[in-house]
């Protein structure tokens, strides 16, 4: 169960300003502002307006942290005060963590390299300029670590590196742990802070990511016919989650219910995708068998939806070979049009936004999609968020490498 909910996202910190502007079809592209952009094909972002000290954190924990453990932490906080739980009242060792991350504390290692090369000028780097915080920017690990620091959290830790699926795949982990009854309580989510020059370098030479500038508002458009990439993203979204009758016995309020969890492989190519989405399809049937649902019980469907061509046709495809007739009746929606792409936080970002709509019976729409591409031919809920019954949600996400995943949430019974 689902039962606290915390997130740092584009257009506001904090789970309210979240729902606030996906709700209204918000967009949160603009020019990145975090370095110079200006000798990168794409030059925009949907970045967070963060002041760490504001959201809480002290000087030391600003000096130590890189930004995506800062974005974590924050929603940690948020998560635990909504959940209403005391962790001090749980054994340190049934508390777990499960963070996920695909590109890590990018950009403190971005940082230290500047300094310990003096901008790039020298080949071998000077170690004694650089922070003592070095070798955990360097380790992923540290995120879980922070969180689990925070927690007060001695059971199970991980960090789940499953490029754009890390955040979907850290959920499930956490899921998993509560079933086997490894921990009483989890704390589940995922980070990532990847807009730094690196990243753009990256993601200019495949040419993936969106080089509309002079219109940052309107370049994230999944599924419109005249998408030209995705936009990139930073964020975090972290959940309490908890087993159901524990959630019952204190009158927890339940979100949701992690009611199936599947995640495959294209063993293909690193960045290409089959276009029949085989393996997506498999996942989302996984997930259903688990979920114990027919396709006729999937009421909406949270898309990954980046913005690229071959996606938006390979999840279209995939939600067709797994839900058949019933995929044209389910409304569809990806909030990337209006958070950009966060790489790995983005699946957990986006349970969020599907726990938040079940509780709320509401649809995020999928901004910007105005002209439909005719090999994407579902309901794509376009522009405006829609009042939709809903008791169970369909979350997918693709990630590079091949990963395929998929999550079924349901309403509490």
């Amino acid at each position: 169960m689902i039962t606290g909910v915390g997130a740092v996202a584009p257009g506001g910190i904090g789970r309210e300003a979240f729902w606030r502007l996906l709700a209204d079809g918000r967009t949160a592209t603009r020019r990145i502002s975090l370095f110079d952009p200006s000798g990168f094909r794409s030059q925009i972002a949907a970045e967070v307006d963060f002041d760490p000290r504001a959201a809480g954190l002290s000087a030391q924990q600003i000096r130590r942290m890189d930004r995506a453990a800062q974005f974590a932490l924050v929603s940690t906080r948020e998560a635990v005060a909504d959940s209403g739980l005391d962790l001090g009242g749980f054994e340190p060792d049934r508390i777990g963590v499960a963070i996920g991350s695909a590109v890590g504390c990018t950009m403190g290692l971005e940082e230290e390299y500047k300094v310990l090369t003096d901008e790039g000028r020298h080949w071998l780097a000077d170690h004694s300029y650089g922070v003592p915080h070095l070798y955990g920017y360097m380790v992923p690990s540290t995120l879980a670590v922070e969180v689990a620091w925070e927690a007060g959290a001695e059971g199970p830790a991980a960090l789940i590196s499953t490029g754009c699926t890390s955040g979907l795949d850290a959920v499930g982990h956490g899921a998993v742990l509560i079933q086997e009854n490894a921990a009483d309580v989890v704390i589940a989510g995922a980070t990532d802070a990847p807009l730094s020059p690196i990243t753009s370098a990256c993601f200019d030479a495949i040419r993936a990511t969106s080089p509309n500038n002079d219109d940052p508002e309107h370049a994230s458009r999944p599924f419109d016919a005249t998408r030209d990439g995705f936009v990139l993203g930073e964020g975090s979204a972290v959940m309490v989650l908890e087993e159901a009758e524990a959630a019952r016995r204190r009158g927890a309020r339940v979100y949701a219910r992690i009611a199936g969890f599947a995640s495959r492989s294209n063993a293909f190519h690193m960045t290409g995708l089959k276009p029949d989405g085989r393996e997506m399809a498999e996942a989302i049937r996984v997930a259903m068998d688990q979920a114990r649902i027919d396709p006729a019980d999937v009421d909406y469907i949270n898309a990954h939806g980046s913005g690229t061509r071959q996606n938006d046709r390979h999840e279209t495809a995939a939600f067709k070979r797994s839900l058949g007739r019933r995929a044209y009746e389910v409304p569809v929606s990806s909030i990337k049009s209006m958070v950009g792409h966060s790489l790995g936080a983005i699946g957990s970002i986006e349970i969020a936004a599907c726990a938040l709509a079940l509780e709320r019976q509401v649809v995020p729409p999928t901004a910007n999609l105005r002209q439909r591409d005719p090999e994407c031919d579902l309901d794509y809920v376009p522009i405006t968020a829609r009042d939709h019954a809903m008791d169970v949600v369909l979350s997918v996400g693709s990630g590079f490498g091949g990963f395929q995943s998929a999550m079924v949430l349901a309403r509490p019974a």
